[in-house]
């Protein structure tokens, strides 16, 4: 069942949103070589829990640290590591579910670090841009398969591949919630669009095949054939008149009629 949100809500989960928005801010300098993703884990839970905020990936269902950081092949779920120390080349994905009062916001985005080949930042702008053409389909009557298709035309654009197994997905005072939204599908099928739904819009990307598979710890889902991936994720309430990005405060790219 799709639970629509009341404007209450809607507010109580910007606000997260916010929070979320300002911790990406602080991290983003801090992604350099010599880093660790366990100390970038550590200081995002410290910014978010200092400001009142909690955590929602740590300790869900077993999960271990308070962020998702998934390195170069490894698409969605890196658990932190001291082990895993930055260098230049690297693709670093974080992936972070806050919420303030009980309500939940959820965003990823894709870091090169350090000094990158092309292929590192075009594999980032793809995802980037697939996010943006899916979500300008998004406005009460639309079908959420407008939005999918939108995603994977973009993505096969570029040559890249999303996963089947793994898909964005409603969000609010549960981090997971209907419907699911795969990163493919067709324009005109899938649930209508109403205004008070809240998605978590967030585009998979492999550089080459689809196949994944997961680590041995359990959590880590990387490319099989090695290959870079990327993720890009915000978290998107349907408006009266088209949509509203929560998780994200830039001019121009947080609200469209």
């Amino acid at each position: 069942m799709i639970i629509i949100k009341s404007p209450r809500e809607i507010a109580l989960m910007a606000k997260s949103g916010a929070l979320l928005a300002s911790l990406y801010d602080y991290l983003r300098p801090l992604i350099v070589p010599g880093v660790s993703t366990l100390e970038l884990s550590q200081k995002a839970e410290k910014f978010v829990t200092e400001r009142g905020g909690k955590m929602e990936e740590k300790g869900y269902y077993g999960y271990p640290e308070a962020v998702c950081a998934s390195l170069n092949s490894c698409l969605i779920h890196g658990i932190p590591s001291s082990k895993a120390i930055l260098k230049d080349g690297d693709l670093l994905k974080l992936d972070i579910v806050v919420s303030l009062d009980g309500y939940m916001a959820d965003a990823a985005r894709s870091y090169a670090v350090g000094i990158c080949p092309e292929r590192v930042h075009r594999l980032i702008k793809a995802a980037e841009e697939a996010f943006y053409n899916g979500v300008s389909q998004i406005a009460p009557g639309k079908h959420l398969g407008d939005v999918e298709e939108a995603i994977e035309k973009t993505v096969k654009a570029y040559g890249y591949s999303v996963p089947r197994d793994y898909t964005g997905h409603g969000i609010g005072t549960n981090m997971h919630e209907d419907p699911y939204i795969p990163n493919y599908g067709k324009a005109g099928t899938g649930p209508i669009l109403k205004e008070g739904m809240t998605l978590a819009i967030e585009p998979m990307l492999l550089e080459h095949s689809a196949a994944t598979r997961v680590l041995g710890d359990g959590w880590g889902v990387v490319a099989k054939d090695k290959g870079l991936t990327a993720h890009y994720e915000n978290t998107v309430a349907v408006t009266s008149n088209g949509y509203r990005i929560l998780t994200l405060v830039e001019e121009g790219k947080e609200e469209a009629n």
